[in-house]
């Protein structure tokens, strides 16, 4: 036990913890805990905006299953910040934003960046946590990576005063808090052999968090045995080999209709890992028999978010479900074979990209382009917009975890979560693909990329408007387009100014060129493609 400062404990803590890097706007508001980073071996990644170092922690959050970390300053920064909060908290995903706060004899006498914590964060977050005793650092620390993970994981708030950080207290640090992956009762194994014994049209839906590679490629291997087709949740895919004969495609927005009636259809759904949300059911709209039976399998003992009939709840984390489900094992003929097939070749069909036709650059092109150079474990990135539609659809996941995405539809994601990626994962390629004005809302990391020597390509789709919108728009006020008009620079100058490599592409039969010198060209690398305006989803 030494006497160390506010600001070492938290550091000294977070590297208990296993943290091995945080994303920081810097702030004179906790200038001790910088300083107690300086002689750490936790890498700090200095950012351009708090809301793209809070994105890269929540895409840390997603790659590894433990907390990212972001640091802000008070005021401004805190709001720059709550963007990526509300993503983690829609996708479950585990995130500690630290906040530098005023000093606590300035509290509440209008300060100089004060604002209220709680009341800013309290919805947005599990649990809002401030640092008033420097001794009791680590235990908050060890409380706030706990909440963060365990049940359904998501966002802790950890505010942190300035004159709290810089006192000096004599304490150890406290042992990492140990997280329940709960499991399967004798009577959830047997009520579940008893719904498959009378099934004829299972479906598996994964998605949700608290998944890692050995808890997907168990479940797959379990659905395979059973031969039951698999659905994956918006913005889930990668919590399944996409060569599995089981794999039928993703719900959500962009999905193929037939996948709809197939959940509409099926007589038995087992969700693994999250809910049946809104957008995974049409809004809540999905029309089921009444004979139907669904299962719920989450670690979430409140079934937040789901929100269709609910037969049987089991409290377990995909990994609880995956060890305990080994005991029921596949027996006798399969009466749904092909129920499996057909839905697996619906899902290749739809799935097998074809030309757009476009007068420009022909998205279904380059995304058969770009599978056919990616390496098997490559990491798709990508924010929200029709332009991650063409990527959802055609891009192919066979380990995990290897997509980052916001089911939240948050814009300016892709960007900053590719930094991370490439960051965590230097030896495995990167590839976001962003809207252009996707892109620009957190383009300024390109800056972060370069100076890490972090090699992420993006694609830049440029069609010149907020396409989303449009299609809203043309839907509801035929002919009355309003207020989604784009003007562009030349992102692949914009790129080039960074010491990025930038090309702009504005031919299909130009793309392939283009990838090959992109992905050779051993930096972060942006490709700005020339799209036609009126072809704003996949044929």
């Amino acid at each position: 036990m030494s006497e160390r400062s506010g600001g070492q404990l938290v550091v000294d803590q977070l590297r208990r913890h296993g943290v091995e890097r945080v994303f920081c706007v810097p702030g004179e508001s906790y200038l001790d805990v910088l300083d107690a980073l300086h002689d750490s071996p936790i890498e700090t990644v200095v950012c351009r905006h708090e809301g793209g170092a809070a994105y890269m922690a929540e895409a840390c959050g997603k790659l590894h299953g433990r907390p990212g970390v972001a640091m802000v300053t008070r005021g401004p920064g805190a709001a720059n910040a709550l963007v990526a909060l509300h993503t983690a908290w829609q996708d479950a995903t585990p995130v500690l934003l630290f906040v530098g706060l005023v000093p606590t004899a300035h509290r509440h006498r209008e300060a100089f960046q004060e604002f209220d914590l709680r009341g800013w964060f309290g919805t947005t977050a599990k649990a809002v946590l401030t640092l008033d005793d420097p001794a009791r650092a680590p235990e908050l620390v060890a409380r706030a990576v706990h909440e963060a993970c365990t049940g359904r994981p998501g966002p802790v708030v950890i505010g942190v005063p300035e004159d709290v950080l810089v006192r000096r207290a004599e304490v150890d640090d406290v042992a990492p808090l140990p997280v329940s992956e709960g499991g399967l009762s004798g009577e959830d194994i047997a009520a579940l052999g008893e719904m498959l014994a009378r099934a004829r049209r299972p479906l598996v839906v994964l998605g949700g968090s608290r998944w890692d590679a050995d808890s997907c490629a168990a479940v797959t291997k379990w659905c395979e045995r059973w031969e039951i087709p698999v659905a994956t949740e918006f913005r889930s895919q990668d919590r399944i080999d996409h060569s599995s004969e089981t794999y039928a495609g993703a719900l959500g927005y962009g999905r193929d209709e037939r996948l709809v009636r197939r959940l509409e259809q099926a007589d038995l759904v087992l969700l693994i890992g999250g809910p049946l949300t809104d957008v995974n059911s049409e809004g809540f709209t999905v029309q089921r028999s009444s004979d139907a039976r669904t299962v719920l399998i989450s670690p979430d003992s409140s079934a937040w978010a789901h929100g269709t009939d609910l037969d049987r709840q089991i409290v377990a984390s995909p990994s609880g479900f995956a060890s305990a489900v080994q005991a029921l094992p596949a027996t006798g003929e399969c009466r749904w074979r092909e129920w499996t097939k057909a839905a697996r070749q619906d899902h290749l069909d739809y799935a097998t990209p074809k030309p757009d036709g476009s007068k420009r650059v022909d998205l279904g092109v380059v995304m058969a382009e770009l599978a056919a150079r990616l390496p098997h474990d490559a990491i798709i990135t990508y924010g929200a917009g029709n332009h991650a539609i063409w990527a959802q659809r055609y891009l192919q996941h066979r380990v995990y975890p290897s997509l980052l995405s916001p089911r939240n539809g948050s814009m300016g994601y892709g960007v900053p979560a590719a930094v991370a990626a490439a960051l965590s994962f230097p030896e495995r390629q990167v590839v976001s693909v962003a809207g252009d004005g996707c892109f620009l809302m957190n383009a300024q990391e390109l800056a972060t990329a370069v100076s890490r020597d972090a090699k992420p390509l993006i694609l830049v789709v440029d069609n010149g408007e907020y396409g989303t919108i449009r299609d809203h728009q043309e839907r509801e006020y035929p002919g009355r387009v309003s207020g989604t008009a784009l003007q562009n620079p030349d992102f692949a100058v914009f790129a080039r100014s960074f010491g990025a490599f930038g090309e702009k592409v504005e031919s299909t039969e130009d793309i392939g060129g283009a990838l090959d010198r992109a992905l050779a060209s051993g930096t972060a690398a942006v490709l700005h493609l020339v799209t036609d305006p009126d072809v704003r989803c996949p044929s």
